[in-house]
Order: C-alpha cells, then sequence, then structure tokens
C-alpha cells in the first residue's frame, strides 16, 4: 500500500517561499494598516521603511487586568540564572533606599507619635538568583506601618520580605528626625530640639540584632586653646578666647536588655558630654553656656572616652560604637576619633566619607 503525504503538509521549495512573500508584500504595499491589521499586523513589518505594527495611542482607562493576564506578564528580576549579567556571586545587600512613609513610634515622654521615616531595606541574593522584586520591600512595610510601632514594624516587614523573596540575610534601617523638647539653661524658655536617629534590625545566620544610632550634637571648647587664652590673660594682660566648635557624635548600640526609649539614648549622650547646643537662649542662657564649656573642656579623644564610659556597663546595651568629629574652628580640617566596644561594630575598612557624614546641617 501506498501512503501518499497531504500536499497541505510537504515544505514548500525556497522558491514557492520567495513568490508567496512577494505577493504578500504587493499586497500590503496596496492595502491600508487597518486592513494589514486585520489581517495580521506582523505583515507590516514587511514592507520597506515599515516594520512595526500599528498601536492604539489612546491610554485604555477601561482595560481591566485579569489572573491570566498578569501570569503572562514578563518578569525579568525573576528570571533564571542564564540571564544573570556579570559573574554569578553571591551579593550581601541589594534593595532600596529613601523609600519614605510615615512610621508610628511610642515615646517616653509624648505619647505615640508619626513622624516621616526614610527606609533602606535590603536582603542577600544568592549567585544562582537573577533579582529580586523591590516593589515586595516597600508593599511590606505598608501592610504594617499602620498596625506597629517602632522595631516592631521592621520585625513584622523583615518577616514578610524574607519569606516572599526566599533570602537568608535581611537588613532594614529606618531613619527619622525625632523631636524633644528642652529647657535653656537659665531663663526657662523651652524649644524643640530634632535629634537624627535611626533604627537598624539586621539577621545574618538566623541571629537577628537590634540596633539603634543617634546623631548627638554639642559644643566642643578645646582644652589647650582655654589654657593659652587664661595664660596671656595672666601674663600679658591681653584678651584671649578659647576656640569651640560645633561637633557631632555618633552612637550605635546594640540593644540587649529591656526597652530603651529615644529619651534615653539622649540623657546618656547628655550625661556623657553635657554642651549640647541650645535651642532657645536669651543673654543669661548664652554666659550660661560659656560657663558650661569652661567647666567642659574637651578633645576629640576625651568626647568618644566620655560617651563609652556613660554606656559601659548599661544592661540595656550589648556592643556600641561611638564616631566623633569636632568640626574646628582652628584649623581647616576636622579632629576625629572613632571607639568600639565588641565584635558589632569593628570593622578593618572604614566608609571613605564616615566622618564627613557627621556634618550638622541644622
Amino acid at each position: 500500500m501506498n501512503i501518499h503525504t497531504p500536499d497541505a503538509l510537504r515544505k514548500p521549495s525556497r522558491d514557492e517561499a520567495e513568490a508567496a512573500l512577494n505577493l504578500l508584500r504587493l499586497w500590503a504595499g496596496h492595502s491600508s494598516d487597518a486592513e494589514i491589521a486585520t489581517l495580521d499586523p506582523s505583515v507590516g513589518h514587511l514592507l520597506p521603511g515599515a516594520g512595526y505594527p500599528v498601536l492604539s495611542r489612546n491610554y485604555p482607562s477601561d482595560f481591566a487586568v485579569t489572573e491570566a493576564y498578569k501570569a503572562s506578564l514578563p518578569d525579568l528580576q525573576n528570571g533564571p540564572a542564564s540571564l544573570i549579567v556579570g559573574e554569578k556571586a553571591v551579593i550581601q545587600h541589594v534593595g532600596i533606599s529613601n523609600f519614605r512613609l510615615p512610621i508610628r513610634y511610642q515615646t517616653r515622654d509624648n505619647g505615640p507619635l508619626t513622624l516621616e521615616t526614610s527606609v533602606t531595606g535590603t536582603v542577600s541574593l544568592e549567585a544562582e538568583k537573577k533579582g529580586i522584586n523591590m516593589s515586595r520591600i516597600m508593599r511590606s512595610f505598608y501592610a504594617h506601618a499602620d498596625k506597629e510601632f517602632s522595631f516592631g514594624v521592621i520585625e513584622a516587614a523583615l518577616d514578610d520580605y524574607k519569606r516572599d523573596l526566599g533570602s537568608f540575610d535581611a537588613r532594614i534601617q529606618m531613619r527619622l528626625s525625632f523631636p524633644m523638647q528642652v529647657s535653656s539653661l537659665r531663663s526657662g524658655l523651652k524649644g524643640w530640639q530634632y535629634y537624627d536617629i535611626a533604627l537598624e534590625l539586621v539577621e545574618r545566620a538566623g541571629v537577628r540584632k537590634k540596633i539603634l544610632h543617634l546623631d548627638y550634637v554639642y559644643s566642643s571648647t578645646c582644652p589647650c586653646s582655654l589654657e593659652l587664652s587664661e595664660h596671656a590673660r595672666m601674663t600679658r594682660g591681653q584678651l584671649a578666647t578659647p576656640h569651640s566648635q560645633r561637633s557631632v557624635a555618633r552612637i550605635s548600640v546594640e540593644l540587649v536588655g529591656d526597652r530603651l526609649w529615644f529619651e534615653d539614648l539622649v540623657e546618656l549622650a547628655r550625661d556623657g558630654v553635657p554642651t549640647e547646643t541650645q535651642v532657645m537662649v536669651k543673654r543669661e542662657d548664652e554666659q550660661a553656656f560659656a560657663e558650661l564649656n569652661a567647666a567642659n573642656p574637651i578633645f576629640v579623644e576625651d568626647a568618644a572616652r566620655s560617651f563609652c564610659q556613660a554606656l559601659k556597663g548599661d544592661p540595656r546595651f550589648g556592643d556600641f560604637r561611638v564616631v566623633a568629629s569636632h568640626q574646628e574652628s582652628l584649623h581647616s580640617h576636622d579632629a576625629v576619633s572613632l571607639l568600639t566596644e565588641g565584635p558589632t561594630f569593628a570593622a578593618e575598612s572604614l566608609d571613605p566619607r564616615l566622618f564627613q557624614s557627621l556634618i550638622h546641617a541644622g
């Protein structure tokens, strides 16, 4: 028995294909865009100078996304390892920075506050994974921002996006400007002091650490300059003033004990170095501030050790770090120091702009 393959299944010859192509081009060349689109939009690619189908320029406000349509959307971030650009290496941190939203905070003195907060959220990325869906980090925060306070928001969000993104390490940091009402030294005036604070939750190898950062701004009077000024007064009757400058200490503490209020850490810093910059002053306050500085002259080394003394032994802290910068009025450079306690903040290398980041813009 002879079996004949239907002619429709036969592969056309090259000459037949070229003839069909020429016929299609001839038809398309005499047809409107609408006629071409009705037959097949891809026919437009066959015409000289064309190559793209006719597309609508009107926004489809009534278009509804279905589950099937969503499933058809490309997702390069979660694509196969074959799409990885560069070396297939582990990335320790990848995510978003300076995503802002209002977060509620519990305070010791003024009840709950809602403050604008800048969020940095990152996760680790395994070598064989192309990327992460960064919008999930933001969605995690929105899911918990109205229900939780402070570290509670961070922990809930970290749980969510570690699970969603399948990562083994994660880090979230929330930065805010925290208001505290402070009194002047002698006049009884009150004003609001704002403190740059950051809350950080780090999970590595299944171990979580809570870290609190505070930028504390103070005045530092140079002890050497103070003694030289007094020498000029006493030996030559020469009026002289010691130099002092606005200074910043960034205090970072690992939280291990009972709840630590933001106000508590500010007061600990103030105990270490009492010459905090002032908000509201009258003449008697300015004189008092001059006297307070003269009573507490301080080199940058003294500042680091004074803050250390205030922190050391407090059961609420584990490891800590103090970075201080005295932004000199005598020199065109700054005097800086760094002191760490424990392995959490120990580092062989420093961010080249670490001390520059301590500039207080006011």
